[in-house]
């Protein structure tokens, strides 16, 4: 299988790619707009025909390449069923499996981060990794402070549902601002400071606690993000 990870400096946010073979069909996942040239460039590089353009929800901290991909590609672009982004070709609903040419995607309802946020296992049959957005981070946990977040359905998402995943199972998020680019299952059920040995009720308090700072580009990336970031919008800022 074809496995590519891309990195947006800027956002901090993690893309990837997956062919099951040169010259074939592609999906890509959480593309970021600044990026576009270089998934083009890769696609064209590797001969592929990019049939998915997926978001795992609808960002707050850059702006989505799905229409810019979908213009370039006429792929399908694919959020989940309660996305309000109504500009996407396809909405795909709890455990929908989409198929690619020899790759399998579960898609898995995962709120918490945001009020629709979906995780995608691969090859759900035998899982062998997870695509899981912002909702699963690496040591980490997307904060549930606005967009509808809710501490208590991300602690369910996590426990109940991603955590009965095989431990061996590859976690990839869709951002990490450590230098981390992958981490497994039964890594986070043991290792992630917020979660490994913690009761909900201390996990929700935890996140409460966090205070964080809006992202810089949300009042930009969000309407832009409900029209696959075909928005008119200005430069990205900076800093």
């Amino acid at each position: 299988m074809l496995f590519r990870q891309f990195f947006d400096t800027q956002s901090s946010t993690y893309t990837y790619v997956l062919a099951s073979r040169t010259g074939g069909e592609a999906v890509i996942i959480d593309p970021v707009k600044e990026q576009l040239e270089q998934y083009l460039k890769v696609i064209e590089q590797l001969g592929l025909q990019l049939v998915h353009a997926i978001d795992t929800h609808t960002h707050a901290d850059h702006i989505t390449a799905l229409g810019g991909l979908r213009d370039a590609t006429h792929c399908t672009t694919i959020m989940g069923e309660l996305s309000k982004a109504h500009c996407v070709s396809q909405h795909v609903r709890e455990d929908e499996i989409l198929h690619v040419d020899g790759i399998a995607l579960r898609a898995l309802y995962t709120p918490g981060h945001t009020d629709e946020s979906f995780s995608f296992v691969l090859n759900p049959s035998a899982p062998q990794a997870v695509f899981t957005g912002d909702v699963l981070l690496i040591r980490s946990s997307g904060r549930t402070d606005f967009q509808g977040g809710d501490p208590h359905r991300s602690w369910d998402s996590i426990v109940n549902k991603l955590f009965r995943l095989p431990d061996a199972t590859t976690l990839y998020p869709a951002h990490d601002y450590n230098g981390w680019t992958a981490s497994s299952i039964g890594e986070e059920k043991h290792f992630n400071p917020r979660l490994a040995g913690k009761t909900e009720n201390e996990y929700v308090e935890i996140m409460k606690k966090l205070n964080l700072p809006n992202p810089k580009m949300m009042d930009v990336a969000i309407p832009a993000n409900l029209d696959c970031g075909q928005l008119s919008t200005p430069a990205r800022q900076q800093g």
